[in-house]
């Protein structure tokens, strides 16, 4: 009996001895594949960086190696100094270590080799706002990792700053209490946060929960910083952690402070907010949180996030911030080629952004006019003067007189097409020496939309022209404003002609004077009282505010009006998330991308 008992005792080491070593080293099921600026299985071959962030590990003499490319996102994994089949892998963690994705890329050394190396595989999945970890593993004869990378998440300081080192102290949502004691949620005015207990006993916690998806699940973020009350005190303090990480293109983490009494078992957390360093930052992380990488675009809308990559550009040359500009080359990268009708739009986008649409046609043209000027590279002004040679296709003057069409069937000639059609020929024409042919066009498209009737007795512009060629009393939507004043200013800027300079102060004074555009001083739509505009209407208010932010450089008597909507939108129409609404004046009703794009535009003054 003695002798079985110690030979159960013996198989029970050696089944404690395998479920340590297959919690180290575990071989789960595949993983997804994830997509950011690349997809995994990239070829390193390709990396445009090299770096080596940890340790190598030594295995039998054979050295594991973990190369991380920042600039990509992504890491790969080599062995070397190896004899053949010792092999090497990734594993990646979403919860901070606690679980992995193991065997990414394993790859053996073949025959007469003496290394491998694996592909590359995303450090985090932006996507879906997972925040991820990676090490590099190898089995030569014995199993063993690198440490993880990216433990921290880092920004304007990383996680487990010293708390003496925060810059200003705000508290972004009321404070929790729980028996007595106060706990609350701070952030410095770098947008790292802290939680802090007060009114309370020894043995007392507190510790911040951190959130990459907005508070909906926070996976490797729970009790960060936890920390007690000692002996004799009252309060404590976590120390301070990020809540953007843009090494790993996540920009939108929420945090809450929590904490626990130390008589009874329970808890009490505060609401989640999303912090950061000022009002456009803030408004600008929370568009990012919906930009996706993989497909490049906010989804599911063509145009609208033609204007929401312009609205981050001009955040961008606003504050000279340059974490964003990865989106810029994304966008313009993966959306150039072809699309079936579905996939981008309803309608087919046939290459080079062009569309039946012209109008959405002429968006991108707008934005990629903005991202030559933000970073010179002539692709751009390139592929801008390309879409508008594809819209002068479409300038006809069999009907009215002249216009462009705003669809390829020819079926409506409206101040949106044109607008955008002034702004855009100008443009080029004021970035390209010695040209006249687009200053020539511009012209003539200026003096036709004046001539045309759209702009109605108030200095307002109607939707479009009817049947006879005549102003067809259609809505008067803030873009179409926004849009007469912004190809009036970019001719002006031009020709000198101060006729074109006295248009867009006219166009600007009259929707600040009118009730239907400026009821109460604040911008708005006619459909949002109601809270029922349609995608497209839910970004109108940011393409006015877009160029009446332009007019303000040329005269800053402007100003006050758009600092009073920025004011409003940030004061009347923000949760703690810094999402930001349809309805500026509030209450706050619907929020979107979209809405947020155009928030955004306010808020760059």
């Amino acid at each position: 009996m003695a002798r079985r008992n110690a030979f159960g005792g013996l198989m029970l080491k050696i089944l404690l001895a395998a479920v340590i070593v297959g919690s180290l080293f575990q071989a789960p099921a595949a993983a997804a594949p994830v997509c950011s600026v690349f997809c995994d299985t990239r070829d390193p071959s390709l990396a445009r960086q090299e770096k080596f962030p940890v340790a190598d590990r030594i295995i039998n003499g054979r050295r594991l190696v973990l190369h991380v490319s920042d600039v990509d996102a992504m890491a790969w994994g080599s062995i070397d100094d190896g004899v053949t089949g010792d092999s090497v892998w990734l594993d990646r963690s979403w919860d901070d270590g606690s679980s992995w994705d193991g065997l990414l890329g394993k790859a053996s050394i073949p025959s007469t080799w003496t290394g491998t190396r694996t592909l590359m595989y995303n450090l985090a999945d932006p996507a879906n706002h997972r925040r991820g970890m990676i090490r590099a593993c190898g089995d030569a004869n014995a199993v063993n990792c690198t440490d993880w990378v990216y433990v921290n998440a880092c920004d304007a300081a990383c996680d487990k700053a010293d708390p003496s080192t925060a810059v200003g102290d705000n508290q972004p949502v009321p404070a929790t209490t729980l028996n007595g004691r106060q706990i609350a949620l701070h952030i410095d005015n770098r947008g790292m946060a802290w939680g802090a207990l007060s009114n309370g006993r020894a043995g007392d916690e507190v510790w911040l929960d951190r959130s990459w998806n907005e508070g909906a699940s926070w996976p490797g973020g729970s009790s960060l910083g936890r920390i007690g009350v000692g002996a004799g005190a009252t309060s404590t303090r976590t120390t301070l952690f990020a809540t953007r990480d843009p090494k790993l293109l996540l920009y939108g983490g929420a945090v809450r402070a929590c904490g626990r009494a130390v008589e009874g078992n329970n808890g009490s957390c505060t609401a989640w907010a999303r912090p950061a360093d000022n009002r456009a930052a803030a408004a600008a992380d929370a568009l990012i949180y919906d930009y996706n990488p993989d497909t490049a675009w906010w989804p599911s809308s063509w145009w609208n996030s033609a204007v929401s990559v312009t609205t981050v550009m001009d955040y961008q040359q606003r504050t000279g911030r340059t974490d964003y500009s990865w989106v810029i080359d994304r966008t313009f990268e993966v959306n150039k080629g072809v699309f079936p009708a579905g996939v981008k739009s309803s309608d087919a986008i046939e290459g080079n952004f062009v569309s039946r649409a012209i109008d959405d046609t002429e968006w991108w043209g707008i934005a990629w006019i903005q991202a030559y000027d933000l970073t010179h590279d002539p692709k751009y002004l390139a592929m801008a003067q390309t879409i508008a040679d594809y819209v002068q296709g479409y300038w006809d003057t069999g009907t009215c007189g002249g216009g462009v069409w705003w669809d390829r069937e020819r079926t409506y000639k409206n101040a949106v097409t044109i607008g955008l059609y002034v702004r855009m020929t100008a443009a080029l024409h004021n970035r390209m020496p010695g040209d006249t042919t687009w200053l020539n066009r511009a012209t003539t498209g200026w003096n036709w939309f004046v001539a045309s009737g759209m702009v109605n007795s108030a200095g307002l512009v109607n939707d479009g022209l009817d049947a006879s060629c005549h102003n067809n009393g259609g809505t008067v939507w803030t873009y179409n404003q926004g849009l007469a004043i912004g190809g009036a200013l970019e001719l002006w800027r031009a020709t000198g002609n101060a006729s074109q300079l006295a248009f867009a102060k006219r166009m600007a004074d009259a929707a600040i004077a009118s009730s239907t555009l400026s009821p109460n001083g604040v911008l708005t739509e006619s459909c949002d009282a109601a809270g029922n505009c349609d995608d497209n209407q839910k970004q109108f208010k940011g393409v006015f505010m877009r160029y009446l932010l332009d007019l303000v450089k040329v005269d800053a008597g402007y100003r006050a009006y758009a600092q009073h909507q920025a004011d409003t939108v940030w004061q009347a129409d923000r949760d703690p998330l810094n999402h930001l609404g349809l309805h500026w004046s509030g209450p706050p009703t619907v929020r979107d991308w979209r809405t947020q794009a155009s928030g955004l535009n306010a808020l760059l003054n």
